[in-house]
């Protein structure tokens, strides 16, 4: 037993051969390659009596127990006979004439002992004085060492194309195990571990011909002074070698095992990469008690040197092929997100918006999803998904209680902070009937302050990981900012939705002898408030006005000048004489707005109504820089109403001309906004009055809802896709 810790590490560049010259590299090739010994004996007569012999003669054949002259070769190496040896001394000695050989393969000993030998040779004959045979000279250098060592340097070149190809480690690994194994002129089993990242552990690599048990047995041991060979090794980082394991007390807690699987002897070299951190082992089995000589230990050395760079090289593989992978899922994440952000503001409607958040947590982070917000102080379930139609079903029938202590939805809203556990959530819920084992609850936050929750839902094995979290609270949070986007612009939709129905009629009233139709439709989505107005209100007891107009603008500035011209006219229609007094009243006002209230002019067409005494309705109209009316009659072409007049909110004095207008029963006065005619087609051509004209006049139609609905559609079949860029609005009276 001896151990050799005094060894100096064996340095990574032994995993190749180096230059002669080189220090230790130098050395475990002349171990390897060797100083071959001549071998040299003299056989007398026909029946090839040993002489005389040297001492490398009786090592070649066995050592000691053959070490004796005065036999025949034929009683001291019978194993020789069937061999074809014994043939050629005879032929050597009838013939007189020398036989060479070169690297012949010879098996010495029998049984057990049996060992498989080269030599190069030489049979010559040996003659008297008379030139007459009198026996053989044999002359012969072993070649066993030289052969073996050729025989692992082609191995171990192959093993250097692995790595080069990048061949797997366990493919490597084995390949050297077997190629020792089989080259090596005596026994050995190989084994490989491999140490963790921390080096504390070892863990196999490869070991082919060790016994299952065994390897099993080894695997995850802790590398540590008196950890069996290879343990020991690793924690000094030098070989360590111990010839009989059932003597060392390195094998104390390994003994019975190394019984068990019949191992005597244990060689083990630490595996070191270039930086000196630790790598793995290589070990070197034996049946038999047995010390290294100089070339088991170069072996171990070039060998463990390959080793290490095939570990280095697949742990390079390794980092890169992680970092790739990491890398990917980076952007995969990345893309996921962005399709997320995509879709989840896509539309302007909370519920879509939460529904598409459900839709996109599953599966990719959970089988089951669903959001809740609060309202009025109670949660609502607002989306769910699920793979099947009756989960989803379960899933929307449970409501969390928002004031709930053990309602893991209640304590994220309360705490605006993420909960994540592998277990059903606490309280009452059908998570049997789900089969959920585990729950992910990420707070949808407005400021700080949660107004909703994302619940992902796992079944079966799966866990949520860290990086599963962080993504579903990155989701979370730009769900919260889309869901809180829509639900700013439901608002403003319903705010402004609200102001513009103040600006207009709120119904059509009733009128004597006359029937009115309103259309109105603003541009946009609905953010801003139109620009466009209209409105008919009750004077005296016979006489109505009306009014319908376009202010400069859009939005609050507009809605103000719009209620300053509706209220003015309302305010002072009864108090004077006429239209040109009241539209007069209404531009003094607009002058005298404050600047904050906008400045922008306005277009308008006002007039009063009043039944005519042989029927149908007397008209009195102004019109201010306004589209001109026109006079519907039915069987004749439409005639625009010709009235001058200035814009409004321009010069304290616009000139201004007042009409007036009989309607006779059947026939209407169409009021409209230029966003009718300007609207556009997909060419960038205009509607147009001359298109407004044709229609009316070729439909024939009459009535105030008719004449409405002819002129909409066909703006609308005029423009197609391409809508409309401003307000659009009409009034028609027709006298019944």
């Amino acid at each position: 037993m001896s151990h050799v810790s005094e060894q100096e590490p064996v340095p990574a560049a032994s995993a190749g051969f180096e230059e002669p010259g080189t220090g230790d590299a130098e050395r475990d090739l002349r171990a390897l390659f060797g100083q071959s010994t001549a071998v040299f004996a003299s056989l007398a007569g026909p029946a090839h009596m040993v002489e005389a012999a040297n001492a490398a003669f009786f090592t070649a054949i066995g050592g000691h127990p053959r070490a004796r002259t005065g036999l025949p070769v034929r009683q001291l190496l019978p194993e020789l006979a069937d061999q074809g040896f014994l043939d050629l001394l005879d032929r050597v000695y009838r013939s007189g004439e020398r036989h060479v050989g070169r690297n012949a393969r010879v098996v010495l000993g029998v049984g057990p002992r049996a060992r498989e030998a080269y030599f190069d040779f030489t049979y010559e004959p040996r003659l008297d004085v008379g030139g007459n045979v009198i026996g053989v000279r044999v002359i012969g250098v072993e070649t066993t060492q030289l052969m073996q060592a050729q025989r692992l340097a082609a191995e171990h070149r192959v093993l250097l194309e692995q790595i080069a190809r990048q061949a797997p480690l366990e493919q490597v690994l084995d390949g050297m195990a077997r190629a020792i194994e089989e080259l090596a002129p005596e026994e050995v089993l190989v084994s490989v571990l491999l140490a963790d990242a921390d080096g504390r552990h070892l863990r196999h690599g490869a070991a082919p011909s060790l016994p299952d048990f065994y390897n099993q047995a080894i695997d995850g041991i802790a590398t540590g002074e008196g950890v069996g060979s290879c343990g020991t090794a690793a924690h000094r980082r030098a070989p360590v070698i111990v010839s009989d394991i059932a003597t060392d007390p390195f094998w104390d807690d390994f003994r019975d095992l190394a019984q068990r699987a019949r191992l005597a002897a244990c060689w083990s070299t630490p595996i070191l990469a270039r930086d000196g951190s630790l790598l793995g082992t290589f070990a070197m089995y034996h049946r038999a008690p047995r010390a290294p000589q100089e070339a088991d230990l170069a072996l171990a050395r070039v060998f463990a040197g390959t080793a290490a760079l095939a570990i280095e090289r697949h742990r390079a593989d390794e980092a890169r092929r992680t970092a790739e992978a990491k890398e990917k899922a980076a952007r995969d994440d990345l893309a996921f997100l962005l399709e997320a952000s995509t879709r989840l503001t896509t539309g302007l409607d909370q519920t879509q918006t939460l529904q598409r958040l459900a839709d996109l947590c599953t599966p990719k982070l959970a089988p089951l999803c669903a959001v809740d917000i609060v309202e009025a102080g109670r949660v609502r379930r607002i989306a769910t998904a699920a793979p099947t139609p009756d989960a989803d079903t379960l899933l929307a029938s449970h409501i969390p209680v928002y004031d709930a202590a053990d309602d893991a939805v209640a304590r994220a809203l309360a705490s605006g902070l993420s909960e994540v556990a592998r277990r059903t959530p606490t309280g009452p819920g059908p998570w049997q009937a789900l089969e959920v084992t585990g729950y992910l609850c990420v707070p949808l936050l407005d400021r700080g302050r949660a107004f909703g929750a994302l619940t992902l839902l796992t079944t079966g094995e799966s866990a949520f990981s860290g990086h599963t979290v962080a993504l579903a609270e990155e989701l979370a949070r730009r769900a919260a900012s889309a869901a809180l986007n829509a639900r700013q612009y439901t608002q403003r939709v319903t705010l402004a939705r609200d102001l513009q129905a103040g600006l207009l009629l709120p119904e059509v009233p009733d009128l004597p002898r006359a029937q009115v139709a309103t259309y109105y439709h603003p541009a946009g989505e609905g953010l801003d408030i139109g620009g466009d107005f209209y409105d008919v209100f009750h004077l005296t007891d016979q006489t109505w006005a009306f009014m319908l107009g376009d202010v400069c603008g859009r939005g609050a500035t507009a809605a103000t000048t719009t209620a300053l011209v509706r209220h003015t006219a309302r305010a002072v229609a009864p108090l004077l004489p006429g239209p040109d007094a009241v539209v007069q009243a209404i531009n003094k006002a607009l002058l005298g707005r404050p600047n904050s209230h906008g400045t922008g002019f306005v277009t308008l067409v006002y007039g009063h109504l009043t039944p005519a005494a042989d029927g149908g309705l007397d008209i009195t109209l102004v019109r201010a820089g306004h589209t001109s009316p026109l006079h519907i009659r039915s069987g004749r072409a439409p005639r625009p109403v010709q009235c001058e007049g200035l814009l409004l909110g321009v010069t304290p004095h616009p000139h201004l001309e007042t009409h007036r207008l009989h309607l006779e029963p059947t026939e209407s006065l169409l009021l409209y906004t230029d966003g009718l005619i300007e609207a556009r087609d997909e060419h960038g051509e205009q509607f147009g009055e001359d298109r407004l004209v044709d229609t009316l006049a070729i439909q024939c139609v009459t009535g105030p809802e008719a004449i409405i609905g002819a002129l909409t559609r066909a703006v609308h079949a005029f423009t197609g896709a391409m809508g409309m860029d401003d307000d659009q609005a009409a009034l028609v009276l027709t006298a019944t």
